[in-house]
């Protein structure tokens, strides 16, 4: 009898540890970032690994997602986490090596086209400035895209 309750309770934890798990995920994937005084702003050396770095950022309540990476040509590269076509299913895109693929469609996008390529399944472009080892997102740029999360 001890023996089934022991996995009855491991089942039960197993049950709701991965999915809990995977949320609690998803967020620390994304973390929030913040305005000051209209831009937000990312040290160059946070993404400088060639991998993409997925943020949010909260405007009235809408969280509006995006990515940040540094290229193998060595250009800062960001676009929203969202594009025209597949963004009201809000997957977003993920990471295989030099590609981003989206995540509803499966459409793969080099990533020395982030940034430069908009329109259809490409990730819809995301201005920024790169100065003093930092990026700069305007906030009134960063709630262009409000279309694709609300």
């Amino acid at each position: 009898m001890k023996l089934l309750k022991t996995l009855l309770l491991a089942t039960l934890l197993l049950v709701v540890a991965g999915p809990a798990q995977a949320f609690l995920g998803f967020f620390s994937q994304h973390p929030e970032v913040k305005a000051e005084n209209g831009l937000v702003t990312i040290p160059v050396d946070r993404i400088s690994d060639g991998k993409a770095h997925h943020f949010r950022f909260k405007d009235a309540g809408v969280e509006l997602k995006f990515f940040v990476l540094k290229s193998s040509d060595g250009a800062i590269r960001v676009a929203f986490d969202a594009c025209d076509v597949c963004y009201h299913a809000k997957k977003g895109y993920s990471q295989d090596k030099d590609f981003m693929i989206c995540n509803n469609c499966g459409m793969k996008f080099h990533s020395l086209r982030i940034g430069d390529v908009e329109g259809g399944c490409n990730p819809a472009p995301l201005k920024r400035t790169v100065q003093d080892d930092a990026i700069s997102i305007a906030t009134s740029d960063l709630v262009t895209g409000k279309r694709f999360f609300q």
